[in-house]
């Protein structure tokens, strides 16, 4: 789990500080009596977090969403941003045992080329989606920084805002992924436990758990506009692991004010050839407390609740934490062209299949406004 000859070491003490926090949190210290005081505070401190993550908090599950609903209407009114992700190469390096990209599983693997690239984003930018976000294997001899950059540019001419959900990397690649146009980076730590992260990461590159960490602050550091963060909710203990990644948030939102800090609240799913993990299993009731949570604790952060998820549940949560909707997903390699052909198995089994124009009425159901761009991008066609 050593940092690797090409990967950059960073003087930064966030690290010790999230994996310290994460340590000594306890969930089931917590009373009654501190979840209240928690609610009532204008602005949290961690202990006061700790407190709405732990099993004390779920009593109080509809004072935390009255409490998560003003703090999400105050910060982003009703609106609901859309997007589509992309995964355009499903080629891994890493055997990860929950992951359906798993360099040992059988499956087809395909890379797309620029043509098959433009020709998807062609596709999904005629449905009138303006954020995409590109998704790869974590593969740096199949698909290449350059390869992503590559995909990047291509993006730039249909969709006003760029995301990417890749392989770490230095600060000096991520300022050459910005310069071509990415937006945001997305790095999900998958688990903050040490021990279980070495379990689940038999081989490659990700078993260097330090490197995983610090990605989103060499991100930052490479000027990228916002960062994004992740567990999968049932590697480990899921309040503890939640507990680490809303830390790690705070802290780098305090040390990179103009940074945009995002949350994504993934748990596992089937996937293809799959392997027995054991997970700490995580219901849809404690899905909900986390990201009420989050809410209260990070009121400015954007929340992006997965296909992974049931449809009612995913129309439950918009109002109450959630602002970003994935929609009209493949998590296929392909898929977007107009004959629908996936050229690569995917990465896991999604649970709400609507088209985009189903999730779009069914926020306005709601009383809540879709929006497909909160950026302004002059070189879109």
């Amino acid at each position: 789990m050593e940092y690797q000859p090409n990967m950059q070491q960073i003087d930064s003490d966030i690290f010790d500080h999230v994996i310290a926090a994460r340590t000594a949190y306890q969930p089931e210290q917590y009373t009654a009596k501190q979840v209240q005081a928690a609610l009532r505070k204008d602005v949290l401190s961690f202990e006061d977090f700790a407190a709405l993550l732990s099993p004390a908090a779920q009593p109080f599950l509809e004072q935390m969403a009255r409490r998560a609903k003003e703090e999400r209407e105050k910060h982003f009114g009703n609106n609901v941003l859309l997007f589509t992700p992309l995964y355009i190469s499903n080629y891994c390096e890493n055997q990860c045992v929950y992951c359906g990209f798993n360099c040992k599983n059988p499956i087809t693997r395909c890379k797309l080329n620029a043509a098959e690239i433009e020709a998807e984003m062609e596709n999904i930018a005629k449905t009138g989606m303006r954020e995409v976000l590109l998704l790869t294997g974590e593969s740096r001899s199949v698909s290449g920084p350059e390869y992503i950059a590559e995909a990047v540019r291509i993006a730039k001419k249909y969709f006003s805002t760029i995301g990417l959900e890749v392989y770490p990397m230095n600060a000096d690649e991520y300022a050459m992924l910005r310069e071509a146009g990415a937006d945001f980076v997305t790095v999900f730590q998958e688990t903050y436990d040490l021990q279980r992260y070495g379990e689940m990461h038999v081989a490659g590159a990700k078993r260097c758990f330090p490197y995983r960490v610090n990605a989103q602050e060499r991100a930052l550091m490479g000027g990228m506009r916002g960062v994004g963060f992740g567990v999968l909710l049932g590697l480990a203990d899921f309040r503890k692991d939640m507990f680490a990644a809303g830390v790690h948030a705070a802290l780098l939102q305090k040390k990179y004010p103009q940074g945009e800090m995002a949350l994504s609240f993934p748990r596992l799913r089937p996937y293809k050839n799959h392997e027995e993990t054991n997970p700490n299993d995580v219901h849809e009731t404690q899905l909900l407390q986390m990201m009420l949570a989050c809410r209260i604790f990070l009121p400015f952060a954007s929340f992006t609740i997965s296909t992974r998820e049931r449809a009612d549940f995913r129309d439950h949560v918009l109002p109450l934490a959630a602002t970003k909707i994935s929609a009209g997903v493949n998590v296929g390699i392909g898929g977007h062209n107009e004959e629908h052909q996936q050229k690569g198995d995917a990465q896991f089994e999604i649970s709400d299949p609507r088209s985009l124009e189903e999730i779009h009425n069914a926020i306005l159901a709601q009383g809540m406004q879709p929006v497909y761009t909160d950026y302004i991008n002059t070189n879109i066609l």
